[in-house]
């Protein structure tokens, strides 16, 4: 399920496995860590931000890459840990007005 906060995404997955730290869901063909926090970003600089991580060499947990290509969601999509381990995602839209889209 999404929420909007403010403009972004909380997003609450469901797992049997909700109480390990470590535990998926498969999206789209990936496996999407079931704990993480995301920010939208103008396209523009997902793209850079891609850039410098995979330039500076910085192990994806999920690679950047187009999510639900051609379907109303289509997205911009990758995942990286922080330094404690927490999943972070980053994601940009072509058009903002299909953040919410289904």
């Amino acid at each position: 399920m999404d929420f909007d906060f403010f403009g972004h995404q909380i997003v609450a997955h469901l797992s049997a496995d909700a109480h390990e730290h470590q535990a998926h869901n498969v999206v789209d063909g990936e496996d999407v860590p079931v704990r993480h926090f995301g920010v939208i970003l103008p396209m523009d600089a997902w793209k850079k931000l891609a850039d410098k991580l995979t330039q500076e060499k910085v192990p994806f947990v999920i690679a950047p890459d187009i999510r639900f290509e051609g379907e109303p969601g289509e997205q911009a999509t990758f995942f990286i840990k922080d330094a404690s381990g927490n999943a972070l995602e980053f994601k940009a839209f072509d058009d903002e007005s299909r953040i919410f889209a289904k």
